[in-house]
Order: C-alpha cells, then structure tokens, then sequence
C-alpha cells in the first residue's frame, strides 16, 4: 500500500464524522435494505458503469444540476421493488425536518440503488403482502442507524451472490497522510467472481490491510485458469449488481465528487472479474462530507482517488469474506472454504 496509509479505527464507513449506517431485512426472504444518515446534507455524485441499474434520484446528482447536497443514501436488494427503501428513509427524515428548502416545505433527498436478490432461495412471500416491504425497510434501518454495524450477511447484502460464493455487504476505510480519510460501503452482488481461479485468494489481496479478509495475499504462481471467467449461469438483464459508496472527509464539489465515484469503480475492477458487464448494474454514489476541511490540491486529488479504489476493493473481498451461511443458500459462504 501507498506509504502513509493506514486503516480508520473501525475501519468502516462511520470512520467519517456524522455518517452513521443502519440495517433491516427479512432472513427468510432474503432480502433487505441498508441506510446510510449524514447528520448534515453533504456534497454527492455518482458514476454508473453497469448495463443494468437500477436508481433513485441520480440525475440531480449530476454537477450542473440545481440540489448541491443530500441527507442520506439506500442500497436495497428487491430490484426495482427495493427502490420504495428510499420513502422509507424520506418519512424518517422528514420526521426530523431534515430535507432540500422549496419555501415553506423541505423535501429530504435520498438517492437509491437497487440490486437483484429475487432469486436467490429466499421465500418472496415473506413479509410481502399487497405492497413490498421495503418502505418499511428503510424506514427502520434509518431508525436505528448507528456508528456500529454488522457486515456480510446484513441489510443489502442479505441475499447477495457471486458466480462462485456468497455475496455480502463490505466496509472499509483508509486514513492518508494528510489526514484525508476515505472509506467505502458496498454490496456485492455480482455476475462475476471475486477470487481467483477456483482458489480462495482475492483479487484484491495487492490492497489489504492487516489481514482484514484473510491474508492470504495472491497464489504464487498465479494458476493457469486465473483470466477464465466465472459468471452466473443465468446472466439475465438485472440479475446482477454491485452497488457502492465512497465517502471522505475531503472538501469536494458536485463534479469532484463525480470524479472520486468514477475511482470507487476502478475498485470494482480491481476486485471483481468481470465487472462493468452488460447484466451488472454497477454504481458508486460519492459524497464528500468537508468536515476535515482539506481541500486536495490536484497532486492530493490523484492520491484520493487512488486510495478510493483501493479501499473500495477492500471493502469488496471483505463483504464475502463475512458472508455467513444461512437456510436455503444456493451458494457456499467463502469461510467454509
């Protein structure tokens, strides 16, 4: 890793000040929602590299667009479904008064990403009556938000899958010289492999810290089958997604921030192969919080982004590193291995 870097003390997203995370899901439906709060609105953007998203609000995050900050995030499984999460996490905010200022009335903003976790053995009726259960969702993981929260098998990435293993939900947080922080939450799920061959090393082993999924570094030599692909036997459009969010206490604009989501990819690319496919619906929302007041000259730029998508290719092996094995699994966790 780059000199000076080193892991946050939680080595997760809540490493940055005023972000907190909440979880909800049904086990048996294997499904669920995951909320990200920002005390106080903050500078986001996003960059979507997949064939097949799924969002909410993503085009007021585009940096010539008018909305300069929002108040919290949802990644949720239940594809198009999963976006009601994010009315769920509106009337938790709303509750607050928390929201964008249109005269008398606030209206809080909450981009949303989905991924599909439809078929993955959990029973679709549970918890489903007329109406999907993913408001409710959203609702209570903002709720009950906080800086300590439980990864792999949890809130999105309750029903997450690769082609080979279980998928999860994964963080991890970086802290560089400067004293910039930049920290990653995301959900794995997808159409392609995050290990290497049909062994256990990850493709992001180069970017590990302390041994946080495994340490087992990469095989040597590297095994013949190392660039076969390995997908999903059923690539169907939207099946699949890996959805992401880089954070950092840098002071970052709209079109920085774009700049900084289009390195959380990079990430991807670094962790998962393949990724960016036609049936992935990979999307990294980026939001810059100021509270370090930093702001990265050019040079620090490059730094940032590096270390952005080292800490998302972190976050990505250690999402399925702590899948944990549950009833009706099509796939094995990678601990079992």
């Amino acid at each position: 890793m780059s000199g000076g870097w080193r892991q946050g003390p939680r080595n997760s997203l809540t490493d940055l000040a005023g972000i907190r995370v909440g979880h909800a899901g049904d086990a048996a439906l294997k499904s669920g929602t995951t909320v990200v709060l920002l005390d106080r609105p903050a500078v986001a953007s996003v960059a979507i590299l997949g064939g097949a998203p799924g969002t909410r609000e993503t085009d007021l995050l585009a940096p010539e667009n008018t909305v300069a900050a929002i108040d919290a995030l949802a990644l949720s499984g239940g594809s198009a479904f999963g976006l009601d999460a994010a009315a769920g996490v509106q009337a938790f905010l709303a509750e607050s008064g928390r929201g964008f200022a249109v005269g008398d009335v606030r209206v809080p903003i909450v981009p949303a990403a989905i991924l599909f976790d439809l078929a993955n053995g959990g029973d679709k009726r549970a918890g489903w009556d007329r109406y999907p259960p993913y408001r409710d969702f959203g609702y209570e993981a903002a709720r009950t938000a906080t800086e300590d929260f439980a990864i792999g098998t949890a809130g999105a990435g309750i029903g997450c899958t690769t082609a080979t293993l279980k998928g999860g939900l994964g963080t991890a947080s970086t802290i560089l010289a400067s004293g910039i922080t930049v920290a990653a939450l995301v959900a794995v799920n997808a159409l392609g492999s995050v290990t290497i061959g049909t062994g256990r090393h990850f493709w992001a082993a180069p970017f590990e810290m302390a041994g946080e999924f495994g340490g087992l570094g990469l095989p040597s030599p590297l095994p013949a089958d190392a660039a076969a692909m390995r997908t999903k036997l059923d690539p169907r459009p939207g099946t699949n997604t890996t959805i992401g969010i880089l954070a950092t206490d840098a002071v970052l604009d709209k079109a920085a921030a774009r700049r900084l989501a289009i390195a959380g990819q990079d990430g991807f690319a670094r962790a998962i192969w393949p990724s960016h496919t036609d049936f992935d619906g990979d999307l990294v929302f980026a939001v810059a919080t100021g509270t370090s007041g930093i702001a990265p000259e050019p040079g620090e730029r490059v730094e940032l982004a590096a270390a952005a998508a080292a800490t998302m290719a972190r976050a990505i092996a250690r999402g399925v590193s702590a899948a944990s094995a549950q009833d009706y699994d099509r796939l094995p966790v990678w601990s079992a291995g």
